[in-house]
Protein backbone atom coordinates (compact mmCIF):
# COMPACT_ATOMS: atom_id res chain seq x y z
CA UNK A 1 0.00 0.00 0.00
CA UNK A 2 1.14 3.56 -0.72
CA UNK A 3 -0.26 6.75 0.76
CA UNK A 4 0.29 9.91 -1.30
CA UNK A 5 -0.35 13.30 0.28
CA UNK A 6 -0.08 16.55 -1.66
CA UNK A 7 0.84 19.72 0.22
CA UNK A 8 1.03 23.02 -1.65
CA UNK A 9 1.77 26.61 -0.82
CA UNK A 10 2.93 29.62 -2.84
CA UNK A 11 6.58 28.51 -2.83
CA UNK A 12 6.51 24.73 -3.06
CA UNK A 13 4.44 21.65 -3.83
CA UNK A 14 5.31 18.56 -1.79
CA UNK A 15 4.28 14.98 -2.54
CA UNK A 16 4.66 12.93 0.63
CA UNK A 17 4.88 9.17 -0.02
CA UNK A 18 4.40 6.57 2.70
CA UNK A 19 4.56 2.81 2.22
CA UNK A 20 5.57 0.63 -0.72
CA UNK A 21 6.20 2.09 -4.17
CA UNK A 22 5.49 -1.11 -6.08
CA UNK A 23 2.90 -2.80 -8.26
CA UNK A 24 -0.32 -0.84 -8.85
CA UNK A 25 0.90 1.98 -6.61
CA UNK A 26 3.46 2.98 -9.24
CA UNK A 27 0.68 3.89 -11.67
CA UNK A 28 -1.13 5.77 -8.90
CA UNK A 29 2.00 7.86 -8.29
CA UNK A 30 2.32 8.44 -12.05
CA UNK A 31 -1.28 9.69 -12.13
CA UNK A 32 -0.68 12.03 -9.18
CA UNK A 33 2.54 13.28 -10.77
CA UNK A 34 0.77 14.07 -14.05
CA UNK A 35 -1.82 16.12 -12.14
CA UNK A 36 0.76 17.99 -10.08
CA UNK A 37 3.24 18.52 -12.93
CA UNK A 38 0.52 19.75 -15.25
CA UNK A 39 -0.82 22.35 -12.84
CA UNK A 40 2.23 23.40 -10.83
CA UNK A 41 3.48 26.92 -10.60
CA UNK A 42 6.12 26.09 -7.99
CA UNK A 43 8.90 23.50 -7.60
CA UNK A 44 7.89 19.97 -6.57
CA UNK A 45 9.64 18.06 -3.79
CA UNK A 46 8.88 14.37 -3.40
CA UNK A 47 9.33 13.28 0.22
CA UNK A 48 10.40 9.64 0.26
CA UNK A 49 11.20 9.46 3.98
CA UNK A 50 8.16 7.25 4.65
CA UNK A 51 8.81 4.82 1.78
CA UNK A 52 9.71 1.29 2.86
CA UNK A 53 10.24 -0.41 -0.51
CA UNK A 54 10.75 0.62 -4.16
CA UNK A 55 10.53 -1.92 -6.99
CA UNK A 56 12.16 -1.41 -10.44
CA UNK A 57 9.00 0.19 -11.87
CA UNK A 58 8.89 2.55 -8.88
CA UNK A 59 12.50 3.50 -9.50
CA UNK A 60 11.66 4.14 -13.17
CA UNK A 61 8.80 6.53 -12.34
CA UNK A 62 11.03 8.39 -9.88
CA UNK A 63 13.69 8.73 -12.60
CA UNK A 64 11.08 10.10 -15.01
CA UNK A 65 9.86 12.54 -12.37
CA UNK A 66 13.44 13.66 -11.78
CA UNK A 67 13.94 14.29 -15.50
CA UNK A 68 10.79 16.42 -15.42
CA UNK A 69 12.08 18.58 -12.57
CA UNK A 70 11.08 16.83 -9.33
CA UNK A 71 13.47 17.09 -6.39
CA UNK A 72 13.64 14.39 -3.72
CA UNK A 73 13.93 14.26 0.04
CA UNK A 74 15.18 10.86 1.16
CA UNK A 75 15.88 9.76 4.73
CA UNK A 76 16.61 6.02 4.73
CA UNK A 77 19.48 4.09 3.20
CA UNK A 78 17.26 2.55 0.50
CA UNK A 79 15.75 5.79 -0.70
CA UNK A 80 19.01 7.76 -0.49
CA UNK A 81 20.73 5.11 -2.61
CA UNK A 82 17.98 5.18 -5.22
CA UNK A 83 17.93 8.99 -5.32
CA UNK A 84 21.73 8.98 -5.76
CA UNK A 85 21.43 6.51 -8.64
CA UNK A 86 18.74 8.61 -10.29
CA UNK A 87 20.84 11.77 -9.85
CA UNK A 88 23.86 10.10 -11.46
CA UNK A 89 21.70 8.88 -14.34
CA UNK A 90 20.43 12.44 -14.89
CA UNK A 91 24.04 13.72 -15.10
CA UNK A 92 25.99 11.05 -17.02
CA UNK A 93 28.71 13.51 -18.05
CA UNK A 94 29.57 14.47 -14.47
CA UNK A 95 29.70 10.85 -13.28
CA UNK A 96 31.92 9.88 -16.22
CA UNK A 97 34.33 12.73 -15.51
CA UNK A 98 34.47 11.90 -11.79
CA UNK A 99 35.29 8.26 -12.59
CA UNK A 100 37.93 9.44 -15.06
CA UNK A 101 39.42 11.78 -12.43
CA UNK A 102 39.65 8.89 -9.97
CA UNK A 103 41.44 6.69 -12.52
CA UNK A 104 43.87 9.45 -13.45
CA UNK A 105 44.68 10.08 -9.79
CA UNK A 106 45.67 6.46 -9.19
Amino acid sequence: MLKITTQSDAELTRLVLEGRLAGPWVEELARCWREVAGSRQSPVVVDLSGVTFIDPEGKAILAKMSQQGAKFHAAGCLTRCIVDEISRADCPESSRSSRKDKREGE
